[in-house]
């Protein structure tokens, strides 16, 4: 005897009206909701310039500004995928308010807020700095190599460049002697030291069609050869002066860069950590360089040389812009240590704790200084000479001066010794030729290593050597692994900051989430919780009526 299956009716066939209310099924506590009230809190007046007041009303742009953050939040980066959770997530559907923004739209409002998008960062931080969780005192900074979406072999080398203008500099010397006519010949002559020009060659060819124009039409056959060799002359030279032309655009792009991507012009090749093939191949990318606090993204800026050295001044201004201030502690590894550096820390007042290059040798339980690097040498700072192992005096000769990529200008004290022949040492102290050694030594430089380290070996510095691998070396690893953003999806420099900065906004909002979260389960509220949630409470009261009155506009 077969028992009945008592069930719930069910026909998906019918003409159903369905009553979505999803507040009713999303969590008071979900990170949805920390988002909605992070939104509402910003000023996006700067957004009300960027649309006009005639035509078909847009979307709000709170709204776009909340799926796409959210989006980001749960390592969604495409348009297409962000339109078709609109469509199904019941979460994307309450911050829209079941609106469906299709993927150009998206797309569309990325590229409108380009430029805004990166002061809606810096409000965020401030939100940040206001609840407690940074100081904006304490910055710990690092960078990374991220790379571009432009195709790895579409490089072009300053070197290659160079070298193929120099030749076609040639090419166009040698043109301009066989052909038989006073004015090329003079500007040959007045171009011997002098390079040729995209607009000195547009000037010859002109002159030169001119002669041709002007000469009566020849029945002899020779005088027509001559005509015809002369027009192909012309020709050649004109495409002579395109490829130069085609040589200084593509060295006006690589600016003082060595390299640049044909399909991204702003991206520099440079090696990449992740390296499938581990033969060292070098990518088109760019330089990330941010400052972390508590694991919170608090600045970040692009760069296109691949060293680290040279970015740490411009990477500071960018904060000052940014904030007003610069911060009172930073803290770095060892390849931002220079003297351009650590001058520019001292003079802002800064408590420097960036490691210069060889800290990580001398703090080796068993390291053992050479005694014949003139590190080591013992200095008179009064009499200023140095003392080298056999006991001679190195007596100063000289200064030299030194200049970096960025212009800074570094001095150098040069010491020789008084004679080094027979010194039974001399295979140990240097391999150079000459009976004297000579030895130059950077005593800014050596003082600001002094300084530097006894910050770091301080029981301050130990404390912040040990948060700085945690901080932006979290970010990065989050970034990169839990997060799936290991490289860019767009073109340009400016569409890149733009990305990341909707990448920083959507990090920092999702580590608060998680923090609430921790807090929250271990101690119950904490005052910024309780805002967040005051301001998310009120939201979602005008969203229950709103979703009862649809046809009722909420202020």
């Amino acid at each position: 005897m077969s028992t009945k299956l008592h069930t719930k009716s069910y026909s998906n066939n019918d003409r159903l009206f369905f009553l979505l209310n999803p507040n009713e099924d999303i969590a008071e506590n979900d990170p949805v909701r920390v988002v909605d009230a992070v939104v509402e809190s910003l000023d996006l007046r700067e957004f009300k310039k960027l649309y006009r007041e005639r035509g078909r009303c847009p979307y709000h742009p709170k709204m776009m500004l909340k799926i796409i953050l959210y989006a980001y939040m749960n390592n969604i980066y495409s348009c297409r995928k962000i339109e078709r959770q609109v469509q199904r997530d019941i979460h994307y559907i309450w911050l829209a308010a079941q609106e469906r923004p299709d993927f150009v739209t998206i797309n569309r409002f990325r590229n409108r807020v380009k430029n805004e998008i990166n002061n809606i960062f810096t409000q965020v931080v401030l939100l940040l700095a206001e609840r407690g969780f940074i100081t904006l005192d304490v910055e710990y900074i690092d960078g990374t190599k991220i790379e571009s979406k432009a195709n790895k072999y579409t490089f072009v080398w300053r070197k290659t460049v160079e070298k193929n203008r120099a030749k076609l500099q040639e090419k166009i010397r040698v043109l301009l002697e066989q052909i038989d006519e006073v004015i090329a010949q003079d500007k040959a002559a007045e171009a011997e030291s002098v390079e040729f020009t995209p607009e000195t060659l547009t000037s010859i060819i002109g002159e030169l069609k001119d002669t041709l124009s002007a000469e009566p039409e020849s029945a002899d056959k020779n005088q027509k050869k001559q005509l015809r060799e002369k027009k192909k002359q012309i020709k050649e030279l004109e495409k002579h002066r395109d490829k130069l032309s085609e040589y200084d655009v593509r060295l006006e792009q690589i600016g003082e860069r060595n390299s640049r991507s044909k399909t991204d012009p702003d991206a520099t090749f440079m090696r990449m950590k992740e390296d499938a093939m581990n033969n060292g191949q070098t990518k088109p990318g760019y330089n990330l360089q941010i400052s972390a606090e508590n694991q919170f993204i608090t600045d970040f800026a692009l760069f296109p040389n691949p060293t680290d050295t040279l970015t740490l001044i411009p990477f500071f201004n960018s904060f000052l812009d940014r904030y007003g201030h610069l911060p009172s502690v930073a803290v770095a590894d060892a390849g931002y240590g220079s003297e351009e550096n650590y001058r520019f820390m001292d003079e802002a007042g800064m408590e420097a704790y960036v490691k210069y290059n060889r800290f990580h040798l001398e703090q080796r339980p068993r390291y053992k200084p050479n005694p014949f690097q003139h590190e080591n040498f013992h200095y008179n700072a009064q009499e200023d000479y140095y003392v080298c192992p056999m006991g001679q005096h190195m007596t100063r000769i000289g200064t030299v001066h030194s200049k970096t990529a960025s212009g800074y200008r570094s001095e150098s004290a040069r010491y020789r010794a008084q004679n080094c022949k027979g010194c039974p040492l001399r295979c140990l102290c240097y391999k150079a030729k000459g009976d004297r050694r000579i030895i130059e030594v950077n005593h800014r430089l050596n003082e600001y290593k002094r300084k530097a380290r006894e910050l770091l070996t301080s029981e301050e510095g130990l404390k912040h050597r040990g948060r700085r691998c945690v901080e932006p070396e979290a970010v990065f690893g989050q970034m990169k692994f839990n997060m799936a953003y290991r490289r860019f999806r767009h073109f340009g420099k400016d569409k890149v900051t733009m990305d990341f900065a909707f990448f920083a906004i959507a990090f920092n909002i999702k580590k608060m989430c998680s923090k609430i979260a921790k807090q929250t389960k271990n101690g119950g509220n904490t005052p910024h919780f309780g805002l967040l949630m005051l301001i998310s409470r009120i939201l979602h009261l005008e969203n229950r009526i709103f979703w009862k009155n649809p046809q009722k506009s909420v202020a």
